[in-house]
């Protein structure tokens, strides 16, 4: 079983760019429409995808609160290395933190304000 969450974007070809160029994501599906517009898109890394489709606030309703108090955690092997890759791909980040938990996190908003974490476990300290 998968899950593939599906984001409402305000500017589908400007969150494909940050996707693709800030985070190398693949676009590896996309539904176009009558005029030849992308619509809707399937984005994959890592085996982690997400589906991102263009609002349309008649059918979707307003943008406002949209993604309110949702994160999406994306588990990767070392957190580090993902903030440097981000940060030579032009993004201004805060250093990475760790967690209480035991996690190594790097976390940004893309441009629509939904929340993205990247995170790895901590290395266990010799006992």
């Amino acid at each position: 079983m998968d899950l593939v969450p599906l984001l409402f974007v305000s500017n589908l070809e400007g969150s494909i760019a940050f996707y693709r160029e800030k985070l190398a994501f693949e676009v590896t599906q996309k539904a176009v429409n009558q005029s030849g517009s992308v619509f809707w898109c399937r984005i994959s890394r890592d085996g982690c995808s997400l589906m991102l489709e263009q609002e349309d606030p008649e059918e979707d309703g307003p943008l406002d609160h949209r993604g309110q108090g949702v994160h999406f955690y994306f588990i990767c092997e070392d957190a580090d290395k993902k903030y440097a890759e981000m940060v030579a791909n032009g993004l201004n980040l805060p250093a990475p933190r760790n967690a209480y938990y035991g996690m190594r996190q790097v976390e940004l908003t893309d441009p629509d304000g939904y929340r993205l974490c990247f995170e790895s476990p901590l290395p266990k300290s010799p006992e």
